[in-house]
């Protein structure tokens, strides 16, 4: 049910501003690009304590902006920029259907040589120079961006956000093909409060809400890389998989444990206990 309400909540803050992708557009691309990036400043950024004073008698003599930034380092820590940015374009890829120019798509580690981000661990924050895929062999782009996410409270009911947008184009004169701005958010949503204080106890509970995200976002973004208004032909046999990142790296940390419980007392860098 949360899940038909992110995609309610998409479609609403995004359909004024969408541009829809053509068949006939799709149809004469080649051999598309993905490229999945994080600005900046995106994050991850903690709203909740500073934002909210519903907290306040539980973080006693704990400054709400110390609260806030003691959070946040909890939220660097449960999932990595190359992590979401990378989910974010294999979900989507995944989803696509097995015929052109999906089928065509340049290799991802390629696209991350060609523009110096392979084997790094951070996206580039700076928008990437697209004329080095050219020379691949590349005739379009398809773009992810985050702008911004984190987690924020309203009313003692804390959250996970995202915003950003997908955005496809033309590498001869950069015309835009497509456009989906989004921006999600738990708590607009109504989903189940997400603990801030639990969250700084096991930060992967933040990783888990973000996949939410993340998944509802490759969704919609899967769905308008799909018109179907086509003129192309069947689906091509199944082949290789080339949307995987590199054996470095992976997607998620599904098998990985939650972290160790620490000590009872309050020590540097830790926020109270969750409530019982």
């Amino acid at each position: 049910m949360a899940r038909c309400v992110f995609l309610v909540v998409l479609a609403f803050l995004s359909g004024c501003a969408t541009t829809r992708l053509s068949g006939a557009d799709l149809d004469r691309v080649a051999q598309p690009a993905f490229i999945s990036r994080i600005d900046d400043e995106a994050g991850p950024k903690s709203r909740v304590f500073r934002e909210d004073g519903a907290y306040g008698e539980k973080l006693k003599k704990l400054e709400p902006k110390e609260a806030d930034r003691r959070l946040q380092a909890k939220l660097v820590k449960a999932v990595t920029r190359f992590e979401i940015s990378e989910r974010l374009r294999v979900t989507t890829a995944h989803q696509l259907p097995r015929e052109a120019p999906w089928t065509s798509t340049l290799d991802p580690a390629r696209v991350a040589s060609a523009l110096e981000s392979f084997l790094v661990e951070e996206v580039p924050a700076n928008a990437p120079d697209y004329d080095l895929l050219v020379p691949l062999g590349a005739d379009a782009v398809v773009e992810f961006v985050i702008e911004d996410y984190g987690m924020r409270s309203e009313k003692g009911h804390a959250g996970a956000y995202m915003k950003g947008y997908g955005r496809m184009f033309r590498l001869d004169g950069r015309s835009e093909l497509w456009r989906r701005p989004f921006e999600l958010d738990q708590i607009e949503a109504g989903a189940a409060h997400l603990d801030p204080f639990k969250v700084g106890k096991e930060p992967d509970l933040f990783r888990q809400a973000l996949t939410t995200l993340l998944d509802t976002v490759a969704e919609q973004f899967a769905q308008d890389l799909s018109p179907k208004d086509r003129r192309g032909g069947p689906p091509l046999p199944e082949r290789p998989d080339l949307t995987a990142p590199d054996g470095t790296h992976r997607t998620g940390r599904e098998n990985q444990q939650p972290p160790p419980k620490p000590d009872p007392d309050l020590a540097p860098g830790e926020l109270p206990d969750p409530d019982p």
